[in-house]
């Protein structure tokens, strides 16, 4: 039972208070296996406990029969059809019945095609009981990538793209130094380490691990919220050097009807529809988000000399090269404001659906884009977003 859980099951992700375990068959978020003699635990995770202490029983109740054949889990392909080089849209945050989720794998997969979506994520929390469960579901339209919401009481984080069956344990916090090993275990299983709602307030959910491990971070957690907002000023303040920066990610952590898959999303551009070639594009930060399949967007900075780059890239010039940084968006909400940002902060709004700027590499680091509902009357905060972009880089050798 010690980390990293060899032992391992199944989790039931605070969603039940029975589960059964067989051969063939198991409950939703377990693993179907043989169950031989020795000694069995039963884990329990109560984030708070009331101060008079928590009253609990478990009754473990075995049923003979003949033995039962396992069988082979189905996995995912790594690649589907896809349009070659070219922009994707995917949802790396999702639930299902496999942990503390209403839908079926069926009733995301549907949702991800009617929201516009070209992969998903299955990311159930502290199982991988999820990765076998999309038989049939996946197609030349929609790639599923396995993963895992690893949900720490120090902060979650997703285990994102990774092998299948590549289990990941949670049970430590900042204090234990364990969470570098279990970041290396992700990487060497080919996936990303990608910190989820970092400025979630719930117990439990605030990130204290660093970012040191971190290929992303989750900065846009379902519907705009004062949490996302927190968690953009955070990420912003950590672009202060190209070489440390961490791509900024848009997830759903959707779990039930009312929850949009896709709300927001994060669109990446990729060399295929495959496993590899879009975590890369994650990695290097290829990508923007936006809250649904409806917006697009193109950001690029330019120079007189031809120069160009887009988001996630760095534009070549002199300190003092003019540059202009143009920024379409298709598909804006009514009233949206068009926003670019740099180290200094936001130095150019106007009106959807274009806006244009000129700068030079000595007086911006880097620029981004924010498009941004209408502010509430009398809030006090910014308009919700509707789409924002990873930096474009200026400056570097010519």
């Amino acid at each position: 039972t010690a980390p990293p859980g060899r032992g391992f099951r199944g989790w039931s992700g605070g969603f039940r208070d029975s589960f059964t375990l067989g051969a063939q068959q198991a409950t939703p978020g377990y693993l179907p296996g043989p169950v031989r003699a020795g000694t069995w635990h039963v884990v329990l995770g109560p984030y708070t406990v009331a101060p008079q202490g928590l009253d609990y029983e478990v009754t473990v109740v075995l049923r003979y029969g003949p033995a039962g054949r396992t069988p082979r889990p189905v996995h995912p392909p790594e690649r589907a059809k896809g349009r070659g080089r070219d922009w994707y849209r995917g949802d790396c945050h999702l639930h299902t019945v496999h942990s503390d989720g209403a839908r079926t794998p069926r009733e995301v997969a549907a949702a991800a095609r009617a929201a516009g979506l070209d992969f998903l994520a299955t990311t159930e929390h502290n199982t991988v009981s999820g990765h076998a469960a999309w038989e049939g579901l996946w197609g030349d339209d929609l790639l599923v990538l396995c993963g895992e919401e690893v949900t720490t009481r120090n902060g979650h984080w997703l285990a994102l793209g990774t092998d299948p069956g590549t289990f990941i344990d949670w049970r430590y916090r900042a204090r234990d130094d364990a969470f570098p090993r279990f970041a290396r275990a992700v990487h060497r299983a080919d996936g990303l380490v990608v910190p989820a709602h970092p400025s979630c307030p719930f117990v439990g959910c605030q990130w204290k691990f660093g970012y040191a491990h971190a290929d992303a971070v989750e900065v846009w957690n379902g519907p705009w919220t004062a949490d996302d907002e927190l968690a953009l000023a955070a990420w912003d303040n950590m672009l202060v050097s190209r070489e440390e920066w961490l791509p900024a990610m848009g997830n759903s952590d959707a779990h039930k009807e009312g929850q949009d898959v896709g709300l927001p999303q994060t669109v990446v551009l990729a060399d295929d529809l495959a496993r590899r070639p879009l975590l890369a594009a994650i990695r290097a930060g290829r990508s923007y988000l936006a809250e649904s399949s409806r917006i697009s967007l193109e950001l690029a900075a330019t120079t007189g000399t031809a120069g160009h780059a887009g988001i996630g890239g760095t534009l070549r010039a002199a300190p003092d090269a003019g540059v202009t940084v143009a920024l379409t968006v298709r598909g804006a909400p009514d009233g949206a404001t068009l926003h670019l940002v740099t180290d200094e902060g936001t130095m150019c709004t106007g009106p959807a659906p274009s806006l244009t700027w000129r700068t030079t590499p000595s007086l911006a680091t880097y620029v981004r884009a924010e498009v941004r509902h209408p502010a509430r009357p009398g809030s006090g905060l910014p308009g919700a977003m509707a789409a924002m972009t990873n930096p474009v880089w200026l400056g570097g050798p010519a």
